[in-house]
């Protein structure tokens, strides 16, 4: 009987392969094959009549996928859709079942959490139906997205020349914005500290007679200093011992923060290395998934990895580091579809592994194991101490701590550490004399911008996005210019600012914190059919097209910056304009005069990248700008070998490779990423991944 197995990723499809039988055929559908179709009103792709059907086309450069897949269909007698194990998986799958007209084939869903011989196998024996509600769910999450992405984009590139907004990244960035509105408000405060130091540790002032110590000035600092003695009484020692539990495996969120805290990875590097990581890496003797799917808000961990976790802790540490089994109650909000990301085999370490993973490979991988592993340890034990030292109405304070049982430590020391300190071994009442007395002038600090872990931290807490958008988030607010970065944290741009304040003065409700939290929950009602997708679409619709139309009506259009010339051929400004490629100037009385500037300084002005071409292998991509032709104006990249080579990329190349064929991949016009190459290899990597 011969079977056909459909996954999304073309290297998952390659380390399945060899877990499964002679009699199944693996392919892949390369992530999404078809959208909402943007051919009918006002491009939604709903049917607004009819209880807002949705209407699906196939992506065009899924065409000959979706052709080679119904031919296999066809030849096959039992059908297994793979895809990953989330509501975008659960969605593609149901795609593949309604496109590839399955009807009458038996037809499986069949989910995985790791790629592994034994969790791939153990999936087939178990196979189920396609889960509806949770398609339900995120064909609700696209329509809504389609509606507040094509409105509100269209609306922002009309009025003010912003290139887009959405339910989340516009949450995401009025973050932002808000937080650097604090520090531009915030009123720094002076405060001085006094610290007395000894020859082998220091004390800071705490207290005057009852009252903590507040110093505004020098002038009081100093009236201070004035009246204390330097020699100083102990008035108390107290010690303590205290436990430091290990933190639990990581999330999708807590593996973006660590990896950018630990490791400098921005978060789309973090995931598409994870990703690498879930499909498989070539062994020698197998190819074999490292890490659990990689997708979750989960911190629980199965069974099967707790039991031969702690058999390694036992054996490579002692029987004294075997931890508890570090189960937690679920987090507000999370769907905990499926356990946190772990290593696969608690016997894979990654030093064993090193010689076959790439250096960035090794040191997520090893990073994911250590904390997994960890968290199934003893906590670490601290002994600390606090002194009091009294000199008239003066208090001051010294503090030590040292590790007395290293615990989770032992595993994870590389990536959190103690700061031991030492007190001399005094007794109360001894008295003991100050070297000196150090005063230092301080100022309160205005709240810290985000940093994308920060960032994506705060995403979490307040529940706005979910797991497979959060990198995504980040990317598009770099992408549409709204924010800059300077020593890794985020500040909005004047484009960011103009665009919350247009979007909170007629759409306050629909990107509002609280709202983008509430949606997300209601999405999770229906995945758990608890609320019904038509009357969550209707309900949203009905509410945000007044808005709309209002806006379109009042906010006011911003003109052009001028440049400070005039057109050579009508004398009017020139001003500049945006394209799909950039920036231009042109002449402010199109579409009269449809004078472009097109000199050469504008054109040795563009970027140049390292890529070598594809085409010929030879040259070097750059930008470029069209000189003539309904394209004049645009930007586009080419070899610059022209016209010996006539390459031309298919959108702007992000310098990352597609995972398919090794050529360059491309973002396109809609913000898609995909490989170059599209007529032969037609790469489309997953839509919100």
């Amino acid at each position: 009987m011969k079977k056909l197995v459909i996954v999304e990723s073309p290297s998952k499809s390659k380390t399945i392969k060899q877990y499964l039988g002679d009699d199944y055929d693996v392919q892949s559908s390369k992530g999404h094959i078809r959208d909402l179709s943007i051919s009918n009103v006002g491009g939604l792709g709903l049917d607004i009549e009819n209880r807002f059907k949705p209407r699906y086309d196939i992506i065009k450069e899924k065409e000959k996928t979706v052709r080679d897949l119904r031919k296999a269909a066809k030849s096959a007698d039992e059908i297994y859709l793979a895809t990953d194990p989330d509501r975008e998986g659960e969605a593609i799958s149901w795609h593949l079942k309604e496109v590839l007209d399955l009807k009458g084939k038996p037809t499986f869903r069949v989910i995985f959490n790791e790629v592994t011989k034994q969790a791939v196998q153990s999936a087939f024996e178990h196979p189920r139906e396609i889960d509806t509600h949770l398609v339900s769910s995120q064909e609700t999450r696209r329509i809504l997205d389609r509606i507040i992405g094509f409105k509100l984009s269209k609306l922002l590139q009309n009025k003010i020349r912003s290139k887009s907004a959405g339910r989340v990244q516009s949450a995401a960035l009025k973050l932002i914005v808000e937080r650097e509105k604090e520090i531009e408000a915030f009123t720094s405060e002076e405060y001085w500290k006094v610290k007395a130091l000894f020859d082998a540790f220091e004390a800071e002032l705490s207290n005057i007679g009852k009252k903590r110590a507040k110093l505004h000035n020098e002038e009081e600092t100093d009236a201070l200093l004035k009246t204390i003695d330097k020699t100083f009484t102990v008035a108390s020692i107290k010690k303590r011992s205290r436990n430091r539990a290990p933190k639990p495996p990581f999330t999708t969120s807590s593996l973006q923060q660590e990896s950018s805290n630990k490791l400098n990875f921005n978060g789309q590097k973090t995931m598409m290395i994870a990703q690498k990581l879930y499909e498989g890496i070539d062994l020698g003797d197998e190819t074999v998934g490292l890490i659990t799917y990689m997708r979750t808000d989960s911190t629980r961990l199965s069974g099967a990895f707790i039991a031969p976790a702690k058999q390694v802790i036992h054996e490579r540490y002692g029987a004294e580091y075997v931890g508890g089994s570090r189960i937690k109650a679920v987090a507000k909000n999370a769907q905990d579809a499926h356990e946190a990301i772990r290593p696969t085999d608690a016997h894979i370490d990654p030093e064993s592994i090193k010689n076959q993973l790439t250096r960035d490979e090794y040191r997520l991988y090893k990073i994911i194991y250590y904390r997994a592993v960890a968290s199934l340890m003893k906590p670490a034990q601290l002994a600390s101490t606090t002194m009091k030292l009294s000199t008239g109405e003066a208090t001051f304070k010294a503090r030590a701590q040292a590790l007395t049982f290293d615990g989770y430590l032992k595993a994870y020391g590389a990536y959190e550490s103690i700061d031991a300190t030492t007190l001399p071994d005094f007794k109360e009442g001894q008295t003991i004399e100050a070297a000196a007395l150090e005063k230092s002038q301080h100022f309160t600090q205005p709240p810290a911008r985000y940093t994308e872990a920060k960032l994506i931290k705060t995403m979490e807490e307040l529940g706005i996005g979910r797991p497979s958008t959060y990198s995504q988030t980040v990317v598009t607010l770099k992408k549409r210019k709204y924010v800059t970065i300077k020593d890794k944290k985020f500040t909005p741009t004047d484009q960011g600012r103009l665009t919350i304040e247009k979007l909170d003065q007629f759409f306050d409700r629909i990107i509002s914190v609280d709202y983008t939290a509430k949606m997300e929950s209601v999405l999770d009602d229906i995945a758990k059919n608890e609320a019904e997708q038509t009357d969550i679409v209707s309900e949203f619709y009905h509410t945000f097209i007044p808005l709309v139309e209002k806006a379109n009506q009042h906010m006011e259009k911003e003109a052009p910056k001028t440049t400070g010339e005039t057109c050579p051929k009508c004398g009017r400004p020139m001003v500049y304009r945006e394209s799909r490629y950039g920036t231009f100037e042109a002449c402010s009385g199109f579409p009269e005069c449809k004078h472009i500037k097109n000199d050469e300084t504008q054109q040795t002005d563009l970027e140049k990248t390292d890529i070598t071409c594809p085409s010929c292998g030879k040259g070097h991509i750059v930008e470029r700008i069209a000189k003539r032709g309904k394209n004049k104006g645009n930007r586009f990249y080419a070899c610059d070998t022209f016209p010996r080579c006539k390459h031309i990329m298919q959108g702007r190349p992000i310098g990352e490779a597609c995972p398919q064929c090794g050529k360059p991949l491309v973002e396109d016009d809609e913000g898609s990423v995909r490989c170059d190459d599209v007529k032969g290899c037609g790469y489309l990597r997953d839509q919100g991944k």
